[in-house]
């Protein structure tokens, strides 16, 4: 049976939030925001391995205790300046264990109230699927193209199109493949696109947000409360 294995890429400096750390080691609930994402998924029994991609000199992360999520996490300082390079250092340190059919979960390190519920979703229905695919959530809201001077352009028709969240999970082998020929991508899923495939979209949540800007902090924090 192929294996579960997660790539956390945690390089980046989160500079549109705007603090004077990163974003991923700001506090949530008296922990770095990115524990509360790497717990969720060594929580899971059906990953094996989770390596959190780090910044060569990042300096935030011996400074807390990551021993309660256990011998699954293991970090690698080999982040590279953009994500694409990031999860390609990734799947290059997962290449000892990892073989071309297992799946991997590539997850943003501030996706912190990813549950449970969407990880089984994910495995359920991808589990057959030749391509892999993304959470991701309809999108419900109006959308204005705005033009130079920050006014309305043109309303765009909302039908059919989709938010991407991750996890992103594909084959091992195929996601190497996608990202050695298509660096330029802003996800896992744009690039396996590009090799002119169509990633299948598993409907998640609007809990599973990405903290960008201060107001998520908070509302991450009201949502991981609830659910305890």
């Amino acid at each position: 049976m192929p294996r579960h294995y997660a790539i956390v890429p945690a390089a980046g400096s989160g500079s549109r939030f705007g603090a004077e750390k990163p974003k991923q080691y700001l506090d949530l609930l008296g922990r770095p925001l990115i524990f509360h994402t790497l717990k969720a998924l060594t929580a899971c029994p059906d990953i094996e391995r989770v390596w959190v991609v780090l910044a060569p000199d990042d300096p935030w992360w011996p400074r807390f205790d990551w021993s309660e999520l256990g011998a699954k996490l293991e970090t690698v300082r080999c982040g590279g300046a953009t994500r694409a390079e990031s999860v390609t250092n990734g799947l290059q340190a997962a290449a000892m264990v990892a073989a071309d059919d297992d799946w991997v979960l590539v997850h943003d390190a501030a996706r912190p109230c990813i549950s449970a519920t969407m990880l089984d979703a994910l495995f359920a229905d991808l589990a057959q699927d030749p391509v892999g695919g993304i959470l991701a959530v309809p999108v419900a809201d109006t959308l204005k193209r705005a033009d130079t001077e920050q006014r309305v352009a043109a309303t765009e028709p909302r039908d059919g199109l989709w938010q991407a969240q991750t996890p992103q999970m594909f084959r091992y082998g195929l996601l190497c493949d996608a990202l050695q020929k298509c660096r330029d991508v802003t996800d896992e899923a744009g690039a396996v696109e590009a090799l002119g495939l169509k990633p299948k979209l598993v409907r998640g949540d609007a809990t599973n947000l990405k903290v960008t800007y201060p107001a998520d902090l908070a509302l991450a924090a009201m949502i991981l409360r609830a659910r305890k």
